[in-house]
Order: structure tokens, then sequence, then C-alpha cells
């Protein structure tokens, strides 16, 4: 599948932030803070996940 450059920028700033939850998640194991930002790094997967799938279906060049 061939994509645009605007859908690898939504995708690579999804990981990142998805990257940066994880990350925080595994450095605080045990904590309510480690469980949070668990929730939050699916939910962002969710939405990115969302978001990439609505860009494909509006963009010319991607759809």
């Amino acid at each position: 599948m061939k994509t645009c450059r605007r859908f690898a920028t939504i995708r690579q700033e999804f990981e990142r932030e998805i990257g940066f939850l994880s990350a925080h998640s595994e450095r605080h194991a045990g904590r309510p803070a480690a469980k949070s930002s668990a929730k939050h790094a699916l939910s962002a997967k969710q939405q990115m996940a969302k978001a990439l799938s609505r860009h494909v279906g509006r963009c010319p060049e991607c759809g």
C-alpha cells in the first residue's frame, strides 16, 4: 500500500507518543502512574488506528 507523507507524519507522531507512554509505564511499574500510562498508550493506539483509517478514506493519494 502506497501512502503519502501526511500518513507517515500522523503515524510517526502517534508512535512517538505511544513510545513515551509505554516507557513511562515500564519505568514506574507497580505504581498508579504506570497503570495510567499503560491505559493512555492503549487509547493512543486506538486513536491512531482511527486517524489513519480516516486519513486513508479521505486522501486521494492514499486511498
